[in-house]
Order: structure tokens, then sequence, then C-alpha cells
């Protein structure tokens, strides 16, 4: 199936030229002296404290990026970003746990970030992992590293690592993979720069970690459009482009050839009431082009899919993370971020992750298109039916067609009728995600880590909360 692109190939280029502009004539605020002079040495100008990034600095680092970004999980699951497949993972760092029965929220614990992945282990259209709750009952300078820490043990895909902020927790990470693997292998890492065009310190250092570890990066600019960048969508995307391009050009210099991912994250400013949206139809429409610059770049795109600002699991909740995950999805994301997520990211739900396993595997038949070929166009079918029964139940084709996946089969989505719904209580798709999230917690098991592995991610952590106090 073609992708559908939102812009065309002029678009995507004056997008590109106007970026390599901002890059040279505005530059981006850096002012930590290492990555000033990393920046200087490979041909960045220094302007007070900007550095300007010249075009042909930007192209030599674009060219130095892989095509593919491996993530391996310990389990030996490999997810291969940019191999023209779509990948998905939950929303990352939720503050609170939207429960469900009861209708309200919670702070999550560090039970939540347990049991999230456990969940998310058992679901089928879950690619990779993210630690999903950023827990409450942890000391503050440590959150990050103790929804690794308690993610990792709990799920056998590959998985993304927390956001950091610091080369410290960036070392202490990678120390936590080597309990069980290469962090060059089993960890990805991503570090935000500031909207707009603004790299502190404690990330530049981040980031030049990362690179020096050789562990695949994420640079992941979250713009507000009409706050913190441009309200017109092209100039937002421009300015995430330069963010994203700075960033590259700097872990490149540090470490040439390393991995990485093209992340996108555009929210959008709520003009009655100031505050950020990411579920209406400007996120998916921002994704989609994201997805289409990152490719214009030979780059594998991460990018919002199920984005949502409702703050329960009603029809806007649905609606809007259908049509942002759609678009993207047609544009040819290489993977999409959100399952799970409510309130804009600020909330996550075990019944919605399991009821973004379902929206997600509806998407995945979308965008596989129809097969068209002599077989399937069935002019014989049609005819031995004619000639028969007139009923095509019986026909092989239509066997062979159910087995092939022509059409999905939900376990949630009730398709009986409505006597039945009756009988059996009138349950929803939100009961039956409830119940069938209950039952996974109950009994899915994911391969344990021996006790001499967890007793080791405990002493990191034990360490980490002593000197990062």
């Amino acid at each position: 199936m073609k992708p559908w692109n939102p812009l065309s190939e002029d678009d995507l280029s004056q997008m590109h030229r106007t970026t390599l502009r901002v890059l040279e004539e505005t530059g981006i605020v850096l002012t930590q002296p290492e990555g000033r002079e990393v920046l200087h040495a490979g041909g960045g100008r220094i302007d007070r404290d900007r550095i300007k990034i010249p075009p042909e600095l930007v192209e030599q680092s674009l060219a130095q990026c892989p095509s593919t970004v491996a993530l391996r999980g310990r389990g030996g699951l490999v997810a291969l970003l940019g191999e023209d497949k779509l990948h998905w993972h939950n929303l990352g760092g939720a503050r609170d746990v939207y429960d469900d029965e009861r209708n309200r929220h919670r702070k999550a614990i560090v039970q939540d970030v347990r049991d999230s992945a456990r969940l998310l282990d058992a679901l089928d259209s879950v690619t990779t992992v993210t630690p999903f709750f950023t827990p409450q009952d942890v000391p503050g300078p440590i959150m990050s590293l103790a929804m690794y820490r308690h993610t990792l043990p709990n799920t056998v895909k590959p998985l993304h690592g927390p956001g950091v902020q610091t080369a410290e927790e960036v070392r202490i990470v990678a120390n936590m993979v080597e309990v069980f693997g290469t962090p060059s292998e089993h960890l990805t890492l991503a570090v935000s720069p500031l909207s707009p065009l603004t790299f502190p310190d404690q990330h530049v250092k981040a980031m030049i970690e990362v690179a020096r570890l050789n562990i695949p990066f994420g640079p992941l600019p979250c713009p507000i459009a009409g706050a913190t960048a441009p309200l017109s969508i092209a100039g937002a995307l421009v300015q995430q482009n330069a963010e994203l391009l700075a960033s590259i050009v700097l872990v490149q210099l540090v470490h040439p050839g390393l991995p990485v991912f093209y992340c996108g994250r555009i929210a959008f400013i709520e003009p009655r009431m100031g505050l950020v949206m990411d579920g209406g139809p400007e996120s998916g429409l921002a994704s989609a082009a994201t997805v289409q610059l990152g490719h214009r770049y030979g780059l594998p795109v991460n990018v919002y899919g199920m984005a949502t600002n409702a703050h329960g699991l009603g029809l806007q909740n649905g609606y809007e993370r259908c049509l942002n995950a759609l678009l993207p999805a047609l544009a040819g994301a290489d993977e999409l971020s959100g399952i799970g997520e409510t309130s804009g990211g600020v909330a996550g739900s075990y019944a919605q992750m399991v009821c973004d396993n379902e929206i997600a595997a509806s998407v995945r038949r979308v965008i596989q298109g129809m097969r068209v070929d002599e077989y399937s166009l069935a002019l014989e079918v049609i005819n031995n039916a004619m000639e028969s029964s007139r009923n095509f139940l019986a026909q092989r084709h239509t066997v062979e067609f159910l087995k092939s996946g022509e059409i999905i089969i939900p376990e949630l989505a009730d398709r009986r009728s409505m006597d039945l719904w009756e009988k059996e209580g009138r349950k929803g798709f939100v009961d039956r995600a409830q119940e069938v999230a209950l039952r996974i917690l109950e009994g899915h098991e994911v391969e344990a880590l021996d006790e001499a592995q967890e007793h080791e991610l405990d002493r990191i952590l034990a360490v980490a909360e002593r000197t990062l106090r």
C-alpha cells in the first residue's frame, strides 16, 4: 500500500531549506563548553551563547547515520526500525494511573511500573516497551532510574530506555543493562532539547555520553505550537526539524555512525484555556509530516500515535487516538507511541493498554491494504457459487482468506446481536478490556532475572540514590 503523504516533494524541500537557514542564521542556544568545542571543531560558528551550524555539516552528519536501528530484548526478540514495518510502544513516564473501575485518577507507584510492563509484555500488538509510569513513591532524583530498573525484569521485549537528562543517568542506566547484556545492543535512550532551539548544559552532556557509549539515540524535541514554536504546523515542523538535526550533528561528531531514530512530538496550544493539547487532528497531521521529513533523511521515524486529551475511556478518547494513530501509520511511520495514554500523557490506564492493543491491530490491517490478483478477484469462485448454492460460506476461497487475516476478528469489539449483548449483561468495550487486563495480570509470567541480577540492579539503584541527592 502506498504511503499517504500530506506534504509534496516541493513542500519537503522548502522545509529542509528553511531548516538549514534556521541552523545557519539563527543557530541554537548552547553554552556547555565541551558541546561548544565539539561543534566548533566540526565547523560550527560561535556567536555569543549560540552555535550556528553550516548546511554542509548538517548534510555530512545525516550521511553518517545508519538507515535502521535495531532494538534487542533480553529474551532475544529484535525490533528493527526502518525495515518498512510498523512497530508500537506505550506512553512513557505518566504520573497518574486512571482507575478504570472507580473512574478516578491516583498517583502511580513502583508496583504500577512492574504491572504495566508485565501487561505490555503480554499484548501482541506492542512491539517495544517504554517504562510507563513515573513512580511517586521513590525520591525525585532517581525516578527515571527506578522506572527502568523495575520495567526491565518484567518484559523480555525490546525496551526503550527512559528519557534521561544527565550524563550520570546515562551511565547508570547503561550499568543496569550490563547486568544481562550489552548497552549498545539492548538499550536506546532519548534526550530532549528545550524548545525553542535551546540545549541545556546537562542535556548536552547526556547526549555526548550516549554517543560515547554507542547507545542508539532518539532526540526528542517537544515543541508546543503557539507557545514554544510557531502556531503554523509548517513553522512548528521547521523548528522541530532544526532541533532534531542539531542533536544529530552533535552526536555524529562525537561518534560517527551512531544509530539515530528521528522523533517528533509536536503539541498544540489550546487557545481557549492556554493548555497543551495533543488529541486534535493537527497532531496526527504533524506526525504524518514528521514521518515524511525523517524518511527524507533516510532515518527511521518514531512519532505520536495514540494521542488524546480525554480524561476517561469514552467517545472522545476513541476518535482522537484512532485518528492520530492512523494518519502517521498511513504515512509510513516506523514506530508509533502512546499505547495506554490518557489525559494528554499525564495518566495511563491498564484497560486502555488492552483497548489500544486491539486498535493497533486494526490500524495494521488498514495499512496492509488489500490483495488484488486473479485469485483474490475471485471470478471462478463467483461462477462456482452461482452454479451451486449461491452461498460463499462453504467455498474454500472463503476459508483461505479468513485464515490469511482478510478480516480482523476482535476480542473486545462486540459484533454479536443485540439480544446476546443484553443477555450477557450489556458489557461494553471498556468492561471487556478491564477483564482482559486483570486476567493477564493474574496469569502472565515473564522470564525472570536470576537472584544475583536482581540484587545487582538493587545495588546500582541504591548507589544512585546516595550519589544523586
